[in-house]
């Protein structure tokens, strides 16, 4: 079953158990005060989980204002988080609120905040803590109740570890920590996710089973945001209103073995979700299922008998 959600605009598409369970954990934290922190490899969607807290939280009718650590130099950064006064330095012309008034009694979602200065990790510890900040240039302090929700897309603990975040500031901000998992973690997301792309990209194209079959075979190291593009730039190549395997333009070509795709997705392979799919889509006949797949009847065999798949669970599982 495929679930839809949108948070501030932006749609969340869920199909697996992982993600199901993940949001379920989302929800519950969204009713608390503390502040949250994301785990995740990038492209996995912590924007999305971000969104998702503030809108389930109370603060939904105040602002959710955002922030990429990483994507302005160091310098810049204060100024954009605490703004500035007229004359607090060349060019500055006006007054100017930063991110901390703009999202006054709201969310502020910090990603990359393993990117952050430390003298800016101490002013944003300062404001968690007291809810005051000077403006560059002010005399005076100006008040800011926000709710932080930060990302980081590699384990922070290390960075403590080695002097490079403060663990002040990652006690403070990982009150709540939630971890979402990778892609080949939860391939029963990579089919309704690439379907809803693509229909988005172009409504009348589909996937072939065996492009589908590519799909989950594929170990998407970026993620949610790789197999978006991914889907994108095989549509503007599309041949026909199908899309076969060979129109799928990975960023990376090799697709992984059964073997490694087993050790990505733990006991249960990428293939074997596919083949079980198909099982239960022919009432487990073996012949239509090979053909839905594209391989052979015997091939269809070798693989039911090496993952030990059993047809008739699968018709007993199959619903009325």
């Amino acid at each position: 079953m495929v679930e839809k959600y949108q948070f501030l605009g932006v749609e969340a598409i869920i199909a697996s158990l992982r993600m199901r369970e993940l949001f379920q954990q989302v929800r519950k934290a969204a009713q608390s005060s503390s502040s949250i922190l994301l785990l995740g490899e990038s492209g996995t969607g912590k924007e999305i989980i971000a969104r998702a807290i503030h809108h389930d939280s109370v603060r939904k009718m105040k602002p959710f204002v955002d922030l990429s650590c990483a994507a302005l130099p160091k310098e810049l950064v204060e100024s954009e988080l605490s703004g500035h006064e007229r004359g607090a330095f060349s060019g500055a012309n006006a007054t100017r609120h930063g991110l901390f008034e703009l999202a006054h009694e709201g969310s502020l979602f910090l990603d990359d905040i393993g990117a952050l200065d430390p003298k800016l990790q101490a002013k944003l510890l300062r404001v968690l803590d007291t809810g005051m900040f000077f403006r560059l240039g002010a005399v005076k302090q100006t008040r800011a109740d926000i709710r932080i929700i930060a990302a980081s897309d590699r384990p922070l603990i290390q960075s403590v570890r080695n002097g490079i975040f403060r663990q002040d500031l990652y006690e403070r901000i990982g009150q709540i920590t939630l971890t979402i998992p990778p892609l080949r973690e939860r391939a029963e997301d990579i089919e309704a996710l690439a379907n809803h792309f693509l229909a988005q990209q172009n409504p009348e194209l589909r996937f072939a089973s065996d492009a589908i079959m590519a799909l989950y075979s594929y170990h998407w190291p970026g993620n949610v945001r790789e197999l978006r593009n991914t889907v994108f730039r095989s549509s503007l190549a599309a041949k026909g209103p199908l899309l076969h395997a060979d129109d799928i333009l990975f960023r990376l070509r090799t697709l992984q073995s059964p073997e490694n795709q087993a050790e990505a997705r733990g006991v249960e392979g990428l293939e074997q979700t596919m083949i079980r799919r198909a099982l239960e889509d022919s009432g487990g006949h073996r012949q239509r299922t090979a053909e839905s797949l594209g391989i052979s009847r015997t091939s269809l065999s070798r693989k039911i008998r090496s993952y030990g798949l059993s047809v008739k669970t699968e018709l007993h599982r199959r619903p009325a």
